[in-house]
């Protein structure tokens, strides 16, 4: 018996639809594979990037130290007074260096040798020993055991023997030395506090992030405190007063043009007017917070607009309704309730600054500064500009240290990320 036409026909259609859903999930489960594919593929990058970047630059938080028993002998130092400051700063410190070093290794001998076992300490040690007898004259005559940094080169001995990145510059001699020291315990490795407690060197052993870490601070404490209140202030007035006319328009579209600008043009714009035609001094925190200032004031307008366009109308009619004047209204109702989101737009930008390089190699904050900043107008750099200057460094030891230094970076720019979206969760309502 033949079905109907009809029943036939139903049957039919029916059969597509089912496979017009197979085709439609199938299609929809390639799309969530290919997302978690492109998800699992960032994932294994940003875990390639940090595997390379801690790899390299962990050892740059360890110290290579040599401890010594240094016996202050007058006779040995040629110091005949030890009253006499001039006579303690013109003293041999080289050589109770030697003397004690000779006492660990008796088979040195000779001038060659000598020299070689010079090799091993730290061109800071006589410098370290002579500020500590200027300290305390009273040390002369005495033996103290010290800890003195090692050399660069015995710092990478030590740390990368095995590593073919790096070359080992010491001689044969010098390494069954460092090799004896080290069995003994008198050569080690610890933290290495001095790189958050100096500014940069010319020895990698001797070099920090302090000075920069400080010059990044008081940048971004001149941008913050010029950046956030303009930007604030503008977005108020293009959302909430400005006029729709052409002229809104135009200043609309070029603040919306102005944060894709490549950031070295706002390092040349800084050039040219706070350098060139204000005459401001090159590398100091208040003109590098200036050219980051004019950097993120786009970013800050866009995210204040975009806050404050967040606010319900019913928020303003409510205001308006009970009398409220339209300076009310903002300031009362509009600006507390759309501030979550203008901060977290304001950390955003300022952690885009952070990490900012090509607009401060234009103003000079790309010298070499060995001390720590004081002021706004003290001559300093910041993280990025010392990350860039140890990457292009001869020595190996600074490939460690600019690793390490961008560790650091990293930790702030988490840092600040993490608290923009705290500040999020904290302050947001939900309408």
């Amino acid at each position: 018996m033949t079905k109907p036409i009809s029943e036939t026909h139903t049957g039919s259609q029916a059969e597509i639809v089912r496979q017009s859903l197979k085709r439609r999930y199938r299609k929809e489960m390639r799309f969530r594979a290919y997302g978690i594919a492109a998800i699992s593929v960032a994932l294994l990058a940003l875990v390639v990037l940090f595997a390379d970047i801690i790899g390299k630059g962990y050892t740059g938080f360890l110290k290579t130290t040599v401890t010594l028993e240094v016996t202050f002998d007058p006779e040995l130092m040629y110091l005949e007074d030890a009253t006499d400051e001039i006579a303690l700063r013109n003293a041999d410190y080289l050589a109770p260096l030697l003397n004690a070093l000779k006492r660990e290794l008796p088979d040195v001998s000779g001038r060659q040798q000598e020299r070689a076992l010079k090799g091993l300490l730290s061109s800071y040690a006589s410098s370290d020993l002579r500020d500590l007898v200027e300290a305390d004259p009273s040390v002369m005559g005495t033996t103290r055991t010290l800890s003195f940094l090692a050399s660069d080169e015995v710092d990478v001995f030590v740390k990368h023997r095995d590593d073919t990145d790096y070359s080992i510059q010491l001689s044969e001699q010098q390494q069954q030395w460092t090799d004896t020291l080290l069995e003994r315990g008198v050569i080690e490795t610890s933290f290495n506090d001095l790189f958050f407690t100096n500014g940069d060197s010319r020895e990698p052993g001797n070099a920090g992030v302090l000075g920069a870490m400080v010059g990044s601070l008081l940048t971004m404490l001149v941008t913050l405190f010029l950046s956030f209140p303009i930007g604030v202030a503008a977005a108020i007035y293009l959302e909430e007063f400005a006029p729709q006319n052409r002229f809104t328009d135009f200043i609309e579209v070029n603040i919306n043009n102005l944060a894709a600008v490549p950031s070295i043009i706002f390092g040349l714009l800084g050039l040219a007017i706070f350098i060139n035609l204000f005459g401001m001094p090159r590398s100091v925190p208040v003109v590098g917070g200036l050219v980051l200032m004019l950097m993120t004031l786009p970013t800050i307008i866009i995210s204040s607009r975009a806050a404050i366009k967040s606010v319900p109308p019913s928020i303003r009619e409510a205001a308006e309704g009970i009398g409220a004047s339209k300076m009310q209204v903002v300031l009362h109702h509009v600006l507390p309730l759309a501030m979550p989101g203008m901060l977290t737009g304001s950390i955003i930008g300022m952690a885009q600054a952070l990490g900012e390089t090509a607009p401060l190699l234009l103003i000079g904050m790309v010298a070499f500064i060995v001390d720590v900043p004081g002021g706004f107008f003290d001559s300093a750099t910041v993280l990025p500009v010392q990350i860039f200057l140890w990457a292009g460094s001869p020595e190996l030891g600074f490939i460690e240290r600019a690793s390490a230094a961008i560790m650091v970076l990293l930790t702030f720019l988490i840092s600040m990320n993490a608290l923009a979206i705290w500040l999020r969760k904290r302050l947001e309502r939900r309408w």
